[in-house]
């Protein structure tokens, strides 16, 4: 997993606006990436619409939205269609992102063990420095977290 104060891995996923995305593309800007394990699942489509319904206020501080899960781009299409959200959504399929940034791991579900993505969240500078990740994260007020974040870089 990437550490804070240092520099956030090189990325390049596809996305669901078509095309290639990659983490320098955004070089100046503040980077909200947050990971999801999974498209229109309870909690992963609450914290997309938590940024959807915040997302003024995320780009007020300078900041881009980007999900990523190992969903397939077509999942991602209808998910953000149906949500109507304004951000990009980006899979990795191969999990290879995923891993190098730690996010991919270990869960337990009704006794069942399997590999499964750790809902997390990282804020990148403009100079593509991790500079806070939230593990764990509990959907309810995170994106005031995350703001308040912003608002103290």
């Amino acid at each position: 997993m990437p550490e804070v104060g240092k520099k956030a891995p090189a990325f390049t996923l596809p996305s669901v606006n078509g095309g290639n995305v990659s983490l320098k593309d955004f070089r100046g800007k503040n980077v909200v990436l947050y990971f999801y394990p999974k498209d229109s699942t309870p909690g992963c489509t609450k914290e997309a619409c938590d940024f959807r319904d915040n997302f003024a206020r995320l780009q007020a501080h300078g900041a881009v939205v980007l999900g990523v899960s190992a969903d397939s781009v077509a999942s991602h299409e209808k998910f953000r269609k149906k949500y109507e959200l304004p951000f990009d959504l980006l899979s990795d399929e191969s999990y290879a992102m995923l891993e190098k940034y730690g996010v991919r791991k270990q869960k337990k579900l009704y006794g069942r063990t399997f590999l499964g993505i750790e809902r997390t969240t990282m804020l990148i500078d403009g100079e593509g420095v991790v500079r806070h990740i939230w593990p764990k994260v509990k959907v309810k007020g995170h994106v005031d977290e995350v703001l308040s974040a912003l608002e103290n870089l």
